[in-house]
């Protein structure tokens, strides 16, 4: 076999889901994260409940006037760079959710073995912001007919995603995927592959923050890497 068709089999197997069972084992703490973002300068992480949680799913609660979504659209450094500068966003904080293991590390979700994908924790004011219009924003800022990879980045931690706190809003996403893939399909793209679900039923349910130098890394790192392949399409008008 060449060194090419090694590397074209690496990342086949980085394609595919990793079992619950056979999951990287992870750790009981949590990863040290910022106290304030960066840019926004307000907390990454909501109120802890009475027993010292953070519920739901890690993140916390951010009281009755905001709202939370938990999106996944390739490399987290520049997804959450586009979400932070949207009127209405509350904060931002980049993670990984939709697998097995507990606080991974990066190097552990990039092995494939944690069943993560790299996700950007968004917190909002639905009173400025309409989810529909983060929908519109998250469906046009990446392609996300890739499966398990977006432009050059392959794997499962590169795969598209929406988890929502609210089956409602779950709804509403799948609807926008739906309202999307005649306009991708008139393009030349295939269907809409991101996975959408309530996030309690994403993996093991939990957002886990991802380490302290990931935070807001394109505003400390301005000539950072920024990969989103977008299709360049216009989102539909919800009917």
């Amino acid at each position: 076999m060449s060194l090419f068709d090694r590397i074209l089999a690496a990342a086949d197997v980085k394609r595919v889901m990793v079992a619950r069972d056979d999951a990287l084992p992870g750790r009981r703490a949590p990863m040290p994260i910022p106290a304030e973002h960066r840019v926004l300068h307000r907390p990454l992480r909501g109120a802890a409940d009475e027993n010292g949680e953070f519920a739901p799913a890690g993140i916390g609660d951010w009281g009755p006037d905001l709202r939370a979504v938990v999106l996944a659209g390739g490399c987290f450094w520049g997804f959450e760079e586009i979400f932070w500068q949207l009127p209405g966003v509350h904060t931002t904080a980049v993670g990984y959710a939709g697998g097995y293991t507990p606080n991974p590390t990066y190097e552990e979700v990039c092995t494939a073995q944690t069943g993560h994908t790299e996700s950007v924790l968004v917190v909002y004011d639905p009173e400025v912001l309409t989810f529909q219009k983060i929908l519109e924003v998250f469906f046009t800022s990446h392609d996300p007919t890739q499966e398990m990879r977006q432009g050059n980045d392959i794997g499962t931690q590169y795969r598209s995603a929406v988890f929502t706190f609210d089956e409602a809003e779950a709804d509403q996403a799948a609807a926008a995927a739906r309202r999307f893939e005649p306009v991708l399909a008139a393009a030349g793209y295939g269907p809409v592959t991101s996975q959408i679900s309530l996030m309690s039923e994403a993996g093991d349910g939990m957002f886990y923050y991802a380490e302290d130098y990931h935070q807001q890394y394109l505003f400390t790192n301005p000539n950072g890497y920024r990969c989103h392949a977008t299709t360049g399409l216009e989102f539909p008008a919800a009917g």
